[in-house]
């Protein structure tokens, strides 16, 4: 009988599979980087094709680093860089353009004119989001207009499009499954989160026709199977989805309203469960579905915040600045001075999600003196990563109208104890580390685990999370209040 879930992590700057076994420990890893390309200043696309090898690479490397049958595996997760879209021709599977990534900016003018008449309001209640370049609709509507005879081939049903769950999918089962889970829906900016369904209002502002938009299904139970994919038998389900924020929820087994994650990726994003009630943000956050489970009509809401730009900052400074040669290079180094000494950076490579959400900043160092070294600015990133968190979770609590007791945090940064230590200290409570910090991956095999019967429910999942490492507070409270002064300040000046 198959013991292993397969686990796709398509991320943001490369790709990683997973194999999980019943007992949830993870048998082995493979993660494969691909290209980023930058057309112009604030555009970011990455080329579907890049992609795909990138997802076929990791697989075969990982059968062959593990040595488990491909015949073993139950069913396949897929968790995903979410805003993300590719528009695919139906026939050849070929895309038409390459995928435009959720850190491009170049839908801002559009966005500012939605904002300009007047349809911030519209726009939130339907779909829980902010008006921001950061999500689907406008990026989709950018191909239709921008890619010669998209539209007119669109109308007449040729091609589709999608989020990277839909497009793996697509190419997962050989065209046979054209679908999107609730999550990933939920960030287009064209469902209506209370229905989840597509939206006709939405879809006509944005210029969208439905013909080309995936069917919405829920984010465990099984979508279709594999076909023709190299490496793999046919037959396999594909029987778990999420958006990798939701995944990371899940797997963190956030499961109660009030429980919360942050995870630290290419940008860092903290979400709390909010259980069946849609809680209305008035502090900049974001509310979006987490996730739908199968047999379950419900659908169960969070309220997120995240910071574009949190582990990319780190390899801005390996790559940009080349002050470091490895990304894990930058604790030690953060690590030679005790503070930033002044020094200030706001990461806003990439304009500033919330609860700011201004598309238009762009990074700052500031406080430099002669006595300012590597280390400083080492550290002032560091600090501008938990920083970013703070201004998350303070917003969070506003409109919650509670303090969190703790934090679980996941991804490759937690492995950094000083940021670790740094969050804590600024956020003014615990952080919990989970000993296996794959939550995103994870999450997506947990779904998938339960879409094909390896696991009952989510008691039984319960069973798998074990406590690696608690950060408790260590900086008392008027120095954490004259740090947090400092930050703001600065961006304050980023955004001015």
């Amino acid at each position: 009988m198959p013991q292993y879930i397969l686990s796709i992590d398509q991320g943001t700057t490369g790709t990683t599979a997973l194999l999980i076994d019943s007992g949830g420990m993870v048998v082995g890893k493979v993660n494969k980087e691909y290209r980023q390309i930058f057309p112009r200043p604030g555009w970011v696309e990455h080329d579907p094709e890049d992609i795909w090898a990138s997802v076929v690479a990791t697989i075969k490397a990982l059968l062959a680093k593990t040595g488990v049958k491909p015949q073993d595996i139950a069913g396949i997760g897929i968790t995903n860089q979410r805003e993300t879209v590719v528009l695919w021709e139906r026939q050849t599977h070929r895309p038409v353009y390459n995928a435009i990534v959720w850190q491009c900016r170049r839908t801002t003018e559009f966005c500012e004119k939605l904002r300009a008449k007047g349809l911030s309001k519209m726009i939130a209640k339907k779909t829980g989001l902010v008006i921001d370049p950061y999500f689907s609709g406008s990026k989709i509507r950018w191909i239709l207009e921008n890619v010669s005879g998209a539209r007119a081939r669109a109308v007449r049903g040729e091609l589709a499009v999608g989020t990277i769950d839909s497009f793996l999918t697509w190419r997962l089962t050989g065209g046979e499954a054209h679908v999107t889970d609730v999550s990933n829906a939920s960030r287009t900016m064209l469902m209506n989160i209370e229905k989840g369904e597509w939206d006709a209002e939405l879809l006509k502002l944005f210029s969208v026709p439905q013909a080309i938009l995936p069917a919405i299904v829920s984010s465990s139970g099984e979508v279709g199977r594999t076909k023709n994919v190299p490496g793999l038998p046919d037959g396999i389900p594909i029987a778990g989805m999420a958006g990798d924020q939701q995944a990371a929820l899940f797997g963190q087994m956030c499961f109660s309203a009030g429980d919360a994650k942050c995870t630290f990726g290419t940008g860092s994003f903290l979400l709390m469960n909010t259980g069946e009630k849609r809680v209305a943000s008035k502090s900049g956050l974001l509310t979006t579905v987490a996730w739908r489970l199968k047999g379950d009509k419900r659908l169960t809401y969070a309220l997120e915040g995240g910071a574009f730009i949190c582990g990319a900052a780190v390899q801005w400074l390996r790559d940009g600045l080349k002050i470091i040669k490895t990304s894990a290079e930058v604790e030690a180094l953060a690590s030679e001075v005790p503070d930033a000494g002044g020094v200030e950076f706001v990461p806003a490579l990439t304009g500033l999600g919330a609860p700011h959400w201004q598309p238009d900043a762009r990074g700052l160092i500031c406080g430099l003196t002669r006595g300012s070294t590597a280390a400083h600015i080492a550290r002032a990133t560091l600090d501008a990563m938990a920083l970013q968190n703070l201004d998350i979770l303070l917003a969070m609590q506003k409109d919650l109208g509670k303090k969190l007791r703790s934090l679980k945090v996941d991804g490759g940064a937690t492995a950094d104890n000083l940021l670790m230590q740094l969050q804590a200290d600024y956020l003014g409570q615990a952080i919990e580390r989970p000993r296996m910090t794959e939550s995103t991956s994870l999450g997506a095999a947990f779904l998938a685990g339960l879409g094909v019967g390896l696991w009952r429910d989510q008691n039984e999942l319960k069973k798998i999370w074990h406590l690696d490492h608690k950060f408790e507070p260590r900086l008392p409270k008027k120095m954490r209040d004259t740090r947090v002064a400092a930050w703001h300040s600065a961006i304050e000046r980023a955004t001015n």
